[in-house]
């Protein structure tokens, strides 16, 4: 009995047909949301509305999930990113308060954000603790922190009348008609891409993600690359508290927790974009619009709150499982 050869149609076009499903089933859900809401509701395509969804729900959530993608690009997670930006918050505007410059302000709240990065580095680098478990750790001692230093977590307010205005410009300044917030989004944004793409750290960070015992073998300093990297994911963290505290003029306790289950959400439907289902910046970003988009589509439909996060956990669950099944059905292929 001879076998028969298999034909390029046989083989290559289901190959392709599910290989360009993995690979770009997020930007197909991208447009499809896209489009559904514009069909939905009437205001979704208008001007101000989209300029809404880039600065008030993309611009804090790409940031913070561009600090989980390190921390998952690492192998872990990091549950502390809420912390990390609580904490840099806190420092930005009690400095201020204070009388001093903004930018010295400014530099306390990244320390905040970095000293949250070096408590979770020495946890896990230097102790051994699991990423999952060290950081959730540390979400709840900040999480007492912060009650503690608010006499129970009341707000800290800057006055109409005291607020810098450099305090002002970080919040809600232009640059040439350009919201400098969304402008810090691009710059974070475009560094990790170039950390990932083009550094040695970079790849490294990605090898331990992936073959952690091979990079121990070759002789790099693993647990050396993993502190830097989540002292590094709150630095990053920092940086949305900074804005995040600029936007309101107000300080408020473990608000940055509100932007964890939405940054771990855009990390992981970002991985779609890749074929072997790896952390980018690429994905992360494209994860961040499509929650961004979803999250104002539902709220200009007047839908409860709470069947919001009931559609955007069903939009989060389809996106992954329908990777997942493609990704299967390619590798059969």
């Amino acid at each position: 009995m001879s076998l028969q050869t298999p034909t390029p149609a046989s083989i290559g076009l289901p190959r392709l047909i599910t290989g360009g499903l993995v690979r770009y089933g997020l930007i197909l859900a991208l447009i499809a949301v896209f489009a559904a809401f514009s069909v939905a509701t009437p205001t979704f395509l208008t001007p101000a509305n989209l300029q809404s969804i880039l600065v008030n729900n993309f611009t804090l959530l790409a940031i913070v999930s561009v600090a989980m993608t390190f921390a998952v690009a690492s192998g872990g997670i990091d549950l502390s990113v809420g912390t990390a930006m609580d904490f840099a918050s806190f420092a930005f505007v009690s400095l201020v308060l204070a009388g001093q410059p903004v930018a010295v302000a400014a530099l306390a709240g990244l320390a905040a954000g970095a000293f949250v990065g070096a408590f979770n580095a020495l946890l896990i680098s230097g102790i051994g603790v699991s990423p999952f478990l060290a950081t959730l750790g540390t979400l709840f001692i900040g999480r007492s922190v912060q009650q503690l230093l608010t006499n129970g977590g009341n707000p800290v307010y800057l006055p109409p009348n005291g607020v810098p205005e450099a305090f002002r410009f970080l919040g809600h300044g232009t640059i040439a008609g350009f919201p400098v917030a969304l402008a810090a989004a691009i710059v974070v944004i475009a560094a990790a891409a170039v950390v990932f793409a083009r550094t040695r750290f970079g790849r490294v960070i990605l090898s331990i993600g992936i073959q952690p015992g091979v990079v121990r073998y070759s002789g790099i300093a693993a647990p050396a690359h993993v502190a830097v990297t989540f002292i590094l994911v709150g630095l990053i963290a920092a940086i949305a508290g900074l804005i995040l505290t600029a936007t309101v003029t107000t300080y408020i306790p473990s608000s940055g927790n509100a932007f964890l289950l939405n940054a771990i959400g855009a990390t992981f439907i970002g991985t779609t974009l890749s074929p072997l289902g790896r952390p980018n910046v690429s994905g992360t970003v494209l994860g961040a619009l499509l929650l961004s988009i979803v999250a104002n589509g539902l709220l200009l439909t007047d839908l409860n709150f709470y069947w919001q996060q009931v559609g955007t956990g069903t939009l989060i669950f389809a996106v992954l499982a329908l990777s997942f099944i493609n990704r299967k059905a390619a590798g059969a292929a």
